[in-house]
């Protein structure tokens, strides 16, 4: 049994606001429309995601006599030339269909540049609403304000401020649900604790061994890759590292693996597979991304620094390549006293995925940059 500190954080899960973007979430997950109101101004939003012929009409029915728009985020708007600091709002015409409005959301190519204008208030919290729920990240929106909305009783009302202070709710919403002991293949002793946050994650800490936490812990923050962690895919080198890791904390004695619900940083799995086919045209891994209208890497590490700082673990040794995890957890108050590399296997399918880590994002491969002097 592992010690966790508890607090008052729980009582997070009864305030309105919060109750309301879970739903809404759901929603959005389930691809209906959601309310979403600030100040003034409510917008019906309906996301993008498994957008048809049959969604779109009946949408625009719904919003009626409003024509909707589209609300894309700021990279997408880069990707398409347009110059944006925020979410941008792109006018839509009646005989725009389903596939001419999915082609503004997903191609890498676009011979069309509409004018555009910042999103509103309401608008720009349905961008960070859908991208909560790892779909498409863009949404068909209307101004409702001034018009009533057919069964509006029945449609999730949302608050754009809630929204917004919903990520950092969902990580001090942290609770322990429930621990086991699972044995290994290896032989040492582990103990599984899995977690659940307000976005309905579980994000899982498995200790390993005993380690001893008046120590420096060695800890390694791994992001769940389905393809290379269960299937051994070779176009990354997420499976390695997580076997590595695994190997290098039984050498030390004990230690924690953090398995966090972060698929294709932060992208979700569907969309991951939607960058694996743009990368398969030619993009690197971050450009897939941004093409995709995401940041080149979506994940907070609030949630790994508040299961640690739950488990009284506060100065840790830690397993990665990544400076990104040693800023992200250093900014939430852990201590790393030292950084230990992760030296994964480099291979022909993730040649081009390691050098773009290496060179774009400043991960630490040093057996990469010396394969690459011994090809010279």
């Amino acid at each position: 049994m592992i010690e966790v500190q508890t607090g008052a954080s729980s009582a997070l899960f009864g305030g309105p606001g919060h109750t309301s973007v879970s739903r809404g979430l759901g929603e959005f997950q389930a691809r209906r429309p959601v309310l979403i109101t600030a100040m003034d101004e409510t917008v019906l939003a309906l996301p993008v995601e498994g957008l048809d012929g049959q969604r779109l009409s009946e949408f625009m029915a719904l919003c009626a006599p409003v024509l909707p728009r589209l609300i894309i985020t700021e990279r997408r708007a880069l990707a398409l030339g347009l110059d944006a600091s925020t979410p941008m709002t792109l006018p839509l015409s009646a005989s725009d269909d389903a596939n001419a409005i999915l082609a503004l959301v997903i191609d890498a190519t676009n011979d069309r540049t509409p004018a555009a204008k910042p999103a509103s208030r309401a608008g720009a919290a349905a961008i960070q609403l859908v991208k909560s729920s790892h779909g498409l990240p863009a949404i068909l929106a209307a101004d409702v304000t001034a018009h009533s909305v057919a069964c509006e009783e029945s449609i999730v009302r949302v608050d754009a401020d809630a929204v917004a202070r919903f990520a950092d709710d969902a990580i001090h919403s942290l609770i322990l649900a429930s621990e086991a002991t699972v044995p290994l293949s290896s032989g040492m002793p582990a103990r599984f604790a899995v977690f659940r946050d307000a976005l309905g994650g579980s994000p899982v800490a498995i200790i390993l061994g005993r380690p001893d936490f008046t120590k420096a812990v060695p800890v390694r923050l791994h992001s769940a890759c389905l393809t290379g962690d269960v299937f051994g895919s070779r176009r990354c080198d997420c499976g390695d590292q997580l076997r590595l890791a695994l190997a290098r904390i039984e050498d030390l004695g004990g230690g924690i693996i953090l398995y966090l619900a972060q698929e294709g940083r932060g992208l979700g799995l569907a969309n991951k597979m939607r960058t694996y086919q743009l990368q398969d045209d030619g993009l690197d891994t971050f450009d897939a991304n941004t093409t995709l209208g995401f940041d080149d890497d979506e994940r907070d590490y609030g949630v790994a620094a508040r299961m640690l700082a739950m488990m009284n673990c506060k100065r840790i040794a830690l397993l990665t390549n990544n400076p990104a995890k040693l800023d992200g957890l250093t900014k939430a108050g852990i201590d790393i006293a030292s950084r230990m590399p992760l030296e994964a296997p480099i291979n022909a399918h993730n040649r081009r995925y390691m050098t773009a880590k290496a060179v774009r994002s400043g991960h630490r491969f040093d057996h990469l940059i010396a394969s690459v002097a011994d090809q010279t």
